[in-house]
């Protein structure tokens, strides 16, 4: 999550953590940093730090995953969509979900991990098999599984929640103003449908007396 910071983690329209829980989150957070003399060191993080990532560099990241190392997430789910423009992206609305773009195949992808048909075999050792993924074979093992995070609303602690929130998260951190975007959007579309009939009225008015 190389472009997203501690502090949006706060910010209205996001997951709206209390800011000072998102400090104390951030504190546990080691990050690279110069102390006085100009020596390298670890500090807790602060609001304005990125996302640090768990691997001290590439190498590091795809030795401990298989030998490819995990992209990053920041606009994972903007990166999968597509744009239609108008009128054909109003379809959408009526065609379902499409596991092969945007966030539905984040979601399609963290619960489609299953057993291989008999007698398909992967290409090479230490791959998976994922019903939605492009080849089915993937370097990442399965990481959601049932109650592994409680939650305290009383949601369901099953894989397929966990992939929901995950998929809403990421949606967020792709486009952390869309849901602002539709509703001024709106209000706009309000806006010129009013106007257009004052216009409408106000033409008849004027001209009512011409023939």
């Amino acid at each position: 999550m190389n472009l997203l910071s501690y502090r949006n983690l706060a910010q209205p329209g996001g997951p709206e953590i209390p800011l000072e829980q998102v400090k104390a989150i951030a504190a546990e957070i080691k990050v690279p940093a110069l102390d006085d003399s100009g020596q390298p060191v670890d500090v807790p993080a602060k609001l304005q730090d990125r996302f640090a990532t768990p691997f001290p560099n590439e190498k590091a990241a795809a030795a401990s995953n298989n030998g490819k190392a995990p992209p990053d997430l920041s606009v994972m789910a903007k990166a999968r969509g597509y744009e239609r423009g108008f009128p054909l992206f109003l379809l959408d609305a009526f065609s379902g979900a499409n596991t092969t773009l945007g966030v539905d195949y984040i979601y399609a992808y963290l619960t489609g991990f299953k057993d291989a048909p008999a007698g398909m075999q992967p290409p090479a050792q230490g791959l998976n098999y994922n019903e939605y993924f492009p080849g089915h074979w993937t370097a990442m093992p399965p990481q959601l599984t049932d109650g592994r995070v409680q939650y305290q609303d009383g949601s369901k602690q099953t894989a397929d929640q966990y992939a929901r929130d995950v998929s809403a998260f990421l949606m967020w951190a792709a486009e952390p103003k869309l849901e602002e975007r539709k509703r001024i959007g709106f209000q706009v579309m309000i806006f010129l449908l009013v106007l257009a009939g004052l216009t409408y009225f106000t033409k008849k008015k004027i001209w009512k007396d011409l023939h």
